[in-house]
Order: structure tokens, then C-alpha cells, then sequence
């Protein structure tokens, strides 16, 4: 793939992943380390990611209803985020023969089995405290691998009982905390610097271009239809990601 060809393939990438988060609020990582996952490693993309994650994320929990009281019921999962994250620093960066192309393969298909089963989970309050910290830390670990924050945090914040804005709000303050925290292992293992911060800059454009579109159409279109076709698209592309690493 030629150097043109890249550009237009990365920008039509962040433009769909942007989109997705419009629309139904999460998306943007998972989207876009998939897609780019087939041109480039994972630390890659998950570096090129990390403005566009920060300013979409950013816009997400401004929007939201009452941040202080989500931040102060979810910081137990927030801190286990971080410290699962910085565990497992380099992880991306180290890993080889595909190992972590197939782990976000893996990780996508096991989302979208969550998603398409429609699972009714509920987390009891009293509970919160201690399963806050370990599924922080597992979605810690799982981030340093593949560079997706979605699992098993994301079931965790649907299990809670959130209204729509609060659940919205809830998935941003955790993507953006995901992002800050392995911003600082990408750094610590070169995969970040000023020229890709640079380029992570250029990719914010189409990611709020799409974002911008999504939030637009979000109540033209069935959340239902577009759900099942955005979580059986994820498990086609997990699937294929996997196929790819053991074939």
C-alpha cells in the first residue's frame, strides 16, 4: 500500500469509527485498531488514536448530566484502569508474531457476543466497591495488549443501571482515563512521540467529522437495527483478525 493509499485508508477509518461513537456513543478505539489493525501494528494505531480518543471522549462527558457524582461511583474501576494499564506497559509494543493482533481479535469477537446476545446483567450496589477495582484492572491489562478499552469494562457500565446520558457519560470518563493511562506506556515504550502525536493530531479531523454525522442521524435510524449490524460487523472483523494470525 502506497503512501496516498495509507492516508485515505487511515482517514476513512477514524471518519466510520467516528461515526459509530456518534451514534451510539463507544466505538471509536474498537473501530479503528480493528480496521488499521489489517495495514499497521496495534501500537501504531492505538498511538495514532490517542488525540481523537482524548477530544471525542472529552466532548462525550461534557455533554453528560452530572459528572462528579459518575466520577465519584466509578473512580474504583477508574483506578484499577490505570493501574491494570500500567501493568501491562509495552505489552503492544513487545509483542510478536501476532500475538496481539490476535488477542484484539479475540477481544472483538467475545464484545460482539455480548452485544448481539443482549446479555441483562446487573451489578448489585453493594458490590461496587470491590468488582469496581477488578474489572478496572483486568480492562487495564487487556488495553496494554490490544489497545481497545472495551472489555470487560463496558458490560460492567451497562450492568449498572445507568439512564442513557449517564451510561454515555460513564463510557467517556472511562475511555478518556484508558487513553491518558496508556498514553504514558506507549510513551514509556516509544511508540508515542511528537511525530505521532502529530498525526494522531491529523486523525482528529475526519474522527469529529464522523462523530459529528453520528450524533446528527442518531435519532433517525432504529438503535436496535443499528446495534446489531455494528456489533456483527465487530465480530466478522474479529474473526477475520484471528483467522489471519493462526493461519
Amino acid at each position: 500500500m502506497d503512501q496516498t493509499t495509507l492516508i485515505l485508508f487511515i482517514a476513512a477509518t477514524f471518519l466510520l469509527a467516528g461515526f459509530v461513537k456518534g451514534v451510539i456513543g463507544l466505538g471509536l478505539p474498537t473501530i479503528a485498531v480493528g480496521i488499521l489493525g489489517v495495514v499497521m501494528a496495534p501500537a501504531q494505531a492505538a498511538a495514532l488514536l490517542v488525540v481523537p480518543n482524548l477530544v471525542t471522549n472529552g466532548w462525550q462527558i461534557a455533554t453528560g448530566p452530572g459528572l462528579r457524582a459518575i466520577a465519584v461511583r466509578l473512580w474504583p474501576l477508574l483506578a484499577g484502569i490505570c493501574i491494570g494499564t500500567w501493568a501491562g506497559a509495552g505489552l503492544l509494543q513487545q509483542a510478536k508474531g501476532g500475538s496481539a493482533t490476535f488477542w484484539l481479535g479475540v477481544a472483538l469477537v467475545l464484545y460482539a457476543a455480548v452485544g448481539l446476545k443482549a446479555a441483562k446483567l446487573r451489578v448489585p450496589a453493594n458490590a461496587e466497591r470491590w468488582l469496581g477495582p477488578v474489572i478496572g484492572i483486568t480492562t487495564g491489562i487487556a488495553t496494554a495488549a490490544t489497545g481497545v478499552f472495551v472489555l470487560p469494562a463496558v458490560p460492567y457500565l451497562q450492568a449498572l443501571g445507568l439512564d442513557k446520558d449517564e451510561l454515555v457519560q460513564a463510557l467517556g470518563l472511562s475511555f478518556i482515563i484508558s487513553t491518558l493511562a496508556l498514553s504514558f506506556g506507549l510513551i514509556g515504550a516509544g511508540a508515542l512521540d511528537l511525530g505521532v502525536a502529530q498525526n494522531s493530531l491529523l486523525a482528529l479531523i475526519p474522527a469529529l467529522a464522523g462523530m459529528g454525522v453520528g450524533q446528527v442521524i442518531r435519532n433517525r435510524i432504529s438503535p436496535a437495527t443499528f446495534k446489531l449490524c455494528f456489533f456483527a460487523g465487530l465480530l466478522a472483523l474479529g474473526c477475520y483478525l484471528v483467522a489471519r494470525t493462526v493461519a
